[in-house]
């Protein structure tokens, strides 16, 4: 855990309590669902919470702002957001419900009172949010759509709000594919190890999205 103390020494106790009880629910949460690979449990602290939180190297979301998660399967990037951001309200959605379960079961134990969590496809939600977050759930030109009509007028109205998409790899042609105007942070500018050094956040601005793009689906 200390690695994440390290990159966001601002943490407060109780912060840093609700992300070492975080690991340890999650850990127990996996035994029995599978939430990311068995495999890949050692290093939970690093490719998973410190990599939820590199959105947060990104954009600092405003007290009182909405944010939801697609795709969130065992609460991530949301339940280390929403530990990070207690004043923003985050909804955490999936489309299975055991992992939603689990979820819910670490939000509660966390006392993360900031936190929803729904079993729903993204395209069946109606809610508006000020953001949107997700971890490489699919490629941008098929995401993107089911999340277009999904902001408020306020995130329309701001250069800050919009997608915030945890990817890997080299996304020139996945960003050409998707016509989408974007901005592309290495979070290897950010973390050193070298886990991070293809990894990247993809911000498509809410007021800007389709502004050079095509749509691959209708919403």
């Amino acid at each position: 855990m200390e690695i994440l103390f390290r990159y966001f020494p601002s943490l407060t106790p109780r912060q840093q309590e609700q992300f070492r009880q975080l690991a340890t629910e999650f850990r127990g949460w996996n035994e029995r669902v599978n939430l990311i690979a068995r495999s890949d449990v050692d290093n939970f602290e690093e490719r998973h919470l410190l990599h939820s939180l590199g959105i947060a190297k990104v954009v600092q979301f405003e007290p009182g702002s909405s944010v939801l998660d697609v795709g969130t399967g065992g609460g991530l990037p949301g339940l280390p957001l929403a530990i990070l951001f207690p004043e923003v309200e985050f909804h955490l959605i999936d489309s299975i419900g055991k992992k939603i379960k689990a979820v819910q079961d670490m939000a509660h134990a966390l006392k993360l009172h900031n936190v929803t969590a729904e079993q729903i496809r993204a395209e069946q939600v109606r809610t508006k949010y000020d953001y949107v977050v997700s971890r490489a759930v699919t490629r941008l030109a098929n995401f993107h759509p089911w999340i277009a009509q999904r902001y408020t007028n306020t995130a329309g109205a701001s250069d800050t709000h919009g997608l915030y998409y945890l990817k890997g790899g080299d996304l020139t042609e996945e960003l050409d594919e998707s016509g989408l105007v974007a901005t592309v942070t290495n979070l290897s500018d950010f973390f050193s190890e070298e886990f991070f050094e293809t990894k990247k956040v993809v911000f498509v601005p809410a007021n800007k999205a389709l502004a050079r793009g095509k749509r691959t689906n209708n919403v």
